[in-house]
């Protein structure tokens, strides 16, 4: 048996736009502040923006064709399109990190001073607190409807606002103390953050797509809901999960007493699923009815996931 929520996810399509528009206004602030002051920190900062544009428009592509509902070719639904919009963005930022760290490089080879820091540094400082408050709105928003492609946007644009405040730092030490070479190396420890961020949601994009077991809370929340059936005599056993998307998938055999009827059997099953969807909300439960006096029905007693 199983049941499979209908839920139309289409309006998470606003939060992306949301992300597009916030990457453009940055990218205009973020590369005025550079043609300022000259600083190549400053300049990663934009590079980084240019991405977050990049990334939103593909995770509204992704969140619009996770939104379809399941058909005859994806009968499990459309949700691990998400993985795709995620990875993409985690390469993104990968790239950028790249670009940033060349660029670095090369002003430590041929140090710049910088110009006009206290104009430039006020302009950084409006494009960081505008994509502080839409990456915490998306955040919120990916956090409360499960989905992967808002969490990794979101955590991009957090990712640019430290970016932001270390690169604001750095420009500011330079004018402090005159020491040229802070600049790029600032530039170069952002690139390093960067990185660090990048590899973490690329992990948990393939993470998904090789379908991983669900997190370890929810198969504890699943298994307090068999155990309490386990003291009325019923057993488990191929306990198996994953996630796809936003949405979860959890399946087990459910041994009964070989002289229960269908109707009674049919009934558990039904009070079991609806328990662990009470649980894990948005869930696709799938429960396979075994008999316990059957010997068959130990066969695949080990193979247990989650």
């Amino acid at each position: 048996m199983s049941n499979s929520p209908d839920v139309n996810r289409q309006f998470l399509t606003r939060f992306a736009w949301l992300s597009i528009v916030a990457a453009l206004v940055t990218i205009g602030l973020k590369t005025a502040a550079y043609f300022i002051t000259g600083s190549v920190g400053l300049l990663s900062d934009a590079v980084e923006s240019l991405v977050n544009l990049v990334g939103g428009i593909m995770a509204l592509a992704m969140l619009t064709v996770a939104a379809r509902p399941a058909d005859e070719d994806h009968a499990y639904g459309h949700g691990k399109a998400e993985y795709f919009s995620s990875g993409v963005e985690g390469g993104l930022i990968l790239v950028a990190a790249i670009s940033i760290a060349v660029a670095a490089v090369m002003r430590l080879i041929t140090p710049r001073p910088l110009e006009a820091v206290g104009h430039g540094l006020l302009v950084s400082v409006a494009a960081s607190v505008v994509n502080l408050v839409v990456a915490l709105v998306i955040l919120r928003a990916g956090r409360k409807h499960n989905s992967i492609t808002l969490e990794a946007n979101a955590h991009h644009l957090l990712t640019d606002v430290w970016t932001s405040v270390g690169v604001i730092g750095g420009v500011g030490l330079v004018a402090l103390t005159r020491w040229l070479w802070l600049d790029p190396v600032v530039a170069l420890l952002v690139a390093a953050n960067i990185v660090w961020t990048g590899i973490q949601i690329v992990r948990r994009s393939i993470a998904g797509l090789m379908d991983i077991a669900l997190p370890a809370g929810d198969m504890i929340a699943v298994r307090k809901v068999l155990q309490t059936y386990e003291q009325m005599g019923i057993q488990f056993h191929a306990l198996r999960s994953r996630q796809s998307g936003a949405r979860k998938f959890v399946s087990t055999h459910v041994l009964v007493p070989g002289d229960w009827t269908v109707q009674r059997g049919h009934e558990l099953l039904d009070k079991i699923e609806a328990d662990i969807r009470r649980v894990l909300p948005d869930s696709v439960v799938f429960t396979h009815l075994e008999s316990l006096d059957d010997p068959a029905s130990w066969d695949d007693e080990t193979f247990e996931g989650g």
